[in-house]
């Protein structure tokens, strides 16, 4: 893969900055990404929906295995990185080393914030964050049966 794929937070932040100015709307959406099914395009389609320009912030390997567990992730964050900005509604996708993007919601600021509607709104990382900048929030609904552990279980099944 190229390795510019993934987009360096440095230049990440000059476009963020380059978008405001142009009144583009950045949604931002995380995960770990690490099998990919429909669950994971509806939510980026509904993310996409929130905004102009949709950032995928997606956990590196380390993070993947410290959340995990040590036979995660499945898929390298490269390829993760790669198949990910294939899809039409994601524009970028940018990694990260903590089990939180907390510091990268913090620095990037997105004007929305979309997560699973898995999540409660109180504890959905960097809510404060981006509400205190003004922006908003999103809860995008789950597509019944879609999920990374259904996959799992399905794949196990004799």
């Amino acid at each position: 893969m190229d390795p510019e794929m993934a987009t360096p937070l440095p230049r990440l932040l000059a476009e963020r900055a380059s978008w405001k100015t142009s009144g583009r709307r950045v949604v931002l959406t995380n995960g770990c990404f690490d099998l990919l099914h429909a669950g994971h395009v509806a939510l980026l389609e509904a993310a996409k929906a929130e905004g102009d320009i949709l950032v995928v912030a997606i956990n590196s390997d380390r993070s993947v295995r410290e959340i995990k567990g040590p036979l995660r992730p499945a898929i390298p964050e490269a390829e993760r990185a790669e198949t990910l900005l294939a899809l039409e509604p994601v524009d970028r996708v940018v990694i990260y080393h903590e089990p939180t993007p907390a510091t990268l919601i913090r620095t990037l600021l997105p004007d929305v914030l979309v997560k699973g509607a898995d999540w409660e709104l109180d504890d959905i990382v960097g809510k404060s964050d981006v509400e205190a900048a003004g922006g908003r929030v999103v809860r995008a609904q789950l597509v019944p049966g879609k999920s990374t552990t259904a996959m799992v279980e399905r794949i196990r099944r004799p």
